[in-house]
Order: structure tokens, then sequence, then C-alpha cells
């Protein structure tokens, strides 16, 4: 069980803890391999979850509460890493297919290159860049015209996504991944100065502090969902003309209230700044520098707010060539190796790269950014300031990979999923506007304030973007 202790010993110091504090957390049940690949996918998960249940433990400790112990049950959090796998909405699952056109393909040059066309903004970028129409066959044809490099370019400067399938060892070598290499996993750096604010008077662990949520896809949502799980008033900001991944939100919309702004309108950009002023903590998921434009860098919004709490999520980190370019948890694993190196242990129905049966990047990223919000509040509570908490996926996978592989003689006839009578011990049901949703309760277990979501997913733009009134506990009467 060494290994995800280690791995928890490797985020306590980012928060100035002591390593010893991972003797407040206990993991239970077996470790990797718990699906096909020879990542610590699971361990690492388990790490990230329980980083983040001590951090608010710890913030319950700064209320004046008891101490505490956080367990985490280890098959339980590796099912987290796919957790929107695992739903059933009414009669039905939610399916979580990707598009048919997303995926590797060979170039000319005998390398691959991956097209990430889940979004249709993104798949329209690939396919005129390619000339061809939404046909696997004919993308294919085209691909085969182009040398890796070049297509990862040009799809890029159109405003695309993707990139050409890299080795480990050329990843090292890469400029970019030079620059992430260089970088902690996570930061938390006093941005302002501000008085301290106590923690308000509450029952949970983040009672009475709210969250705006701009980000989207899965990592961001993910923080502020464990945020909700703790008490916090969580309001996700979405816009009608941006596209999303329906059964995404199901999954990470437990505990939030749910709206929309169009960041292109001022009287709506005026209402997202007046939530943000009575607000404790501000997450996004924009590229670097993109927000500043509106006036959203972390900078401008800590003098909008003082004492503001900015979490800031990007693909591949603020520093680096690649520092602005776009990329989601696949990207990541397709630049760096991991799609190759997956490919060689467990190849697919036609050979090549394959994807990791897991989204752990951006789950972990996800808990990163929660551990890192509480940490932060916990000193706004205590010294005072305005915080930045900065990540990106690039270094979450770099973090992963340097965990090392699981041992080759324990990856022989791994399950392709766990069992059906685990996941529904693992899950619960919330009431939603949509019909019953089944789906996993949280991970970690806190033995004084355990988590739970006092309000269900909702479809996006369901509520009013307007705060309830703060209370010391999270209620769904405050809908």
């Amino acid at each position: 069980m060494t290994k995800p202790l280690d791995a928890l010993k490797s985020i306590l110091p980012l928060a100035g803890w002591s390593r010893d504090v991972s003797s407040e957390a206990t993991f239970i049940g077996a470790g990797d391999p718990m699906m096909r690949t020879a990542l610590h996918v699971g361990e690492a998960g388990a790490a990230t979850i329980a980083a983040a249940g001590l951090a608010a433990a710890h913030l319950w400790e700064v209320r004046g509460g008891q101490k505490q112990k956080v367990s985490v049950e280890m098959r339980h959090a590796g099912a987290a890493m796919r957790s929107g796998h695992y739903m059933k909405l009414g009669d039905g699952a939610l399916s979580p297919a990707r598009n048919g056109i997303m995926g590797f393909y060979p170039t000319k040059d005998g390398r691959w290159s991956y097209l990430h066309c889940n979004f249709p903004n993104h798949r329209a970028v690939a396919l005129k860049v390619l000339g061809v129409e939404e046909d696997r066959a004919a993308v294919a044809k085209a691909v085969l015209n182009w040398t890796a490099a070049d297509l990862e370019e040009a799809i890029i400067a159109n405003k695309g996504a993707g990139g050409m399938v890299r080795t480990h060892e050329e990843w090292a070598r890469h400029p970019q991944g030079i620059a992430v290499a260089g970088l902690p996993l996570l930061e938390i750096v006093k941005i302002g100065d501000s008085k301290p604010e106590p923690m308000p008077v509450g029952t949970r662990p983040l009672s009475g502090i709210r969250v705006v949520d701009i980000t989207r896809v899965l990592a961001g949502p993910t923080s502020a969902r464990t945020l909700a799980e703790h008490g916090a008033d969580v309001m996700k900001i979405s816009a009608a003309h941006l596209p999303n991944l329906g059964y995404q939100e199901w999954d990470t919309g437990h505990g939030k209230l749910n709206a929309q702004l169009d960041m292109r309108e001022p009287d709506q950009m005026e209402t997202l700044r007046g939530l943000i002023r009575d607000a404790d903590v501000f997450s996004q998921g924009y590229r670097p520098g993109s927000l500043g434009a509106r006036g959203l860098s972390p900078e401008e919004l800590v003098k909008l707010r003082p004492g503001l709490v900015c979490v800031s999520l990007s693909a591949f980190s603020h520093a680096g060539p690649w520092s602005g370019r776009r990329g989601f948890d696949t990207v990541v694993q397709a630049v760096s190796g991991m799609v190759l190196r997956q490919g060689e242990l467990f190849p697919g129905k036609e050979p090549g790269p394959q994807f990791y049966p897991l989204s752990a990047i951006d789950y972990c990223t996800g808990y990163l950014m929660a551990f890192g919000a509480m940490v932060a509040l916990a000193r706004r509570a205590t010294e005072g300031g305005s915080w930045l908490v900065r990540i990106s996926l690039a270094q979450v996978g770099k973090w992963l990979v340097d965990m090392g592989e699981v041992p080759a003689s324990t990856l022989a006839n791994v399950p392709a999923e766990f069992e059906a009578s685990e996941v529904e011990r693992w899950s619960t049901t919330s009431q939603t506007p949509k019909g019953p949703l089944r789906h996993l309760a949280p991970v970690a277990q806190l033995s004084a304030t355990p988590g739970f979501w006092t309000r269900p997913s909702v479809p996006l733009g369901y509520h009013k973007p307007v705060w309830p009134a703060r209370s010391t506990e999270s209620a769904a009467a405050n809908d």
C-alpha cells in the first residue's frame, strides 16, 4: 500500500504541510492494476481524493472543529476516475461514447496524429484543415497527405485541438515537456494583501463559502463538485452558445446551482462580476491570459474582491511555448507518450496508440484544484490575503507518469470493468428535474463531517444567476 501513501506524501508539501499528515488518511483495499493500464491510475486518484479530504478536515479544525480521520476505498477511487460511466438517469444509462471522427490516424511520415473531435467546433476545424466531410475513411485518407508535425500545427493555428503522438522520450526533450518538468505539481501563491477572513459559522467545512465555477468538461467541474461535497454554495456558469457533452454535466453537476451568462454581452458580464464580488472562490479553465481582456485575470479580480481565491487551470501550464495552446486530457495523453505505451501493452482491434480506460488526468486535476482551493481558504482565514491556485493537465500527467508502471507480471487477465455489485455499493440516487439519477457517491469518508451533496445535478441554465442567502448550511431549500 506504499504507492498511494507515497503519492499523497508528494502532494502535502505543496500546502506547506509535513508529509506526516498522511498518517491522518487511511487507504482501504487493493491497489492497481484495477483496469487495463500499467499506470497507477487508481492509486493516484486515491491520493488526490485523500488530499482533498484532508484539506476539508483541516478547514474544519480552522473552524474550531475536532481533528478527524479520512478514509478512501481504493477501488471506489479507481471507479471515480471514470465516474461518468456509472450513471443512470431514469431508466436509461447516459452514454459516454466519443465522436466517431475523434481518434488516431497514421500520417505520411509513418507517425500518428490525434484529432480531438468531441466538440463540434474542434471537429469542424479538423475537417476544414483536411478538406473533407465528416467521414472517418475520408479523414484517414486525407491525414495520409500530412506529416504529423505539420498537421499538429495546422490544427492548432486554426483554433482546433489535437497533436502529434510522441514517445515519453520525445516529450521529455520537447521545449514544452521541459517547461512542464520545471514546475511543481501545483502552486498556491499569495497574490494580494487583505485582512484575514474567519470561516463562517456552520456545520460543514465549507458552510457559507461561495464558489463561482466557469470551468468546462471534467477537471475544473470536478473541483467545484468536490467543494460542494463539503458544503460550499457553488454557482456553475455556462453559456447557451458553448458546446458541451451532456453526460459530463450530469457527472460533475452534483451540489451546484447552475446558471447561464454570455460573457460577450456587457450586461451579463456585469452580472458575472457581481457574483464574483460576493464570492470566496473563482475557478476558471481558460488558456493563460485569455480572460485578461474581459477583466477576469487574477490580478483584476482580487482588486474587485480582495481576499478572493482564484483557481486557474490550463492544459499545458503557464510556462513554455505551448502555454496558450488548447488541450484536453486525451491531448496530453497523446503528445506525452502515454497512448503509445498503452497501445504496446493493451493493443486495440487495430494497431496503434490507445487511450487508457479512464480520465485520471482530468479527475486527479480536479481533486487537486479543490485541495489547493481549500488550503488557500484556510490561509486566508488565518493570515489573510488573496490567493492563486495554479495547475495544468500536463503537470498532473507528468506526475502520473513519474509514479512508474505497475509490474508487467500483474497485468495479465485484468478485468475491463469494475464488478456491477461494486458499482452498486458505491452508488447513490439523486432526485433531479429529469428524474432519479443513479451515480457514484463521494469517495472520501471524513469521520466527523461526511461529504454529501445537498443539491442534485440539473440541466444547464436551470437556475438564475443569483446567490441564495448565505446560511450556515448549504440547503436544497435555498434553490
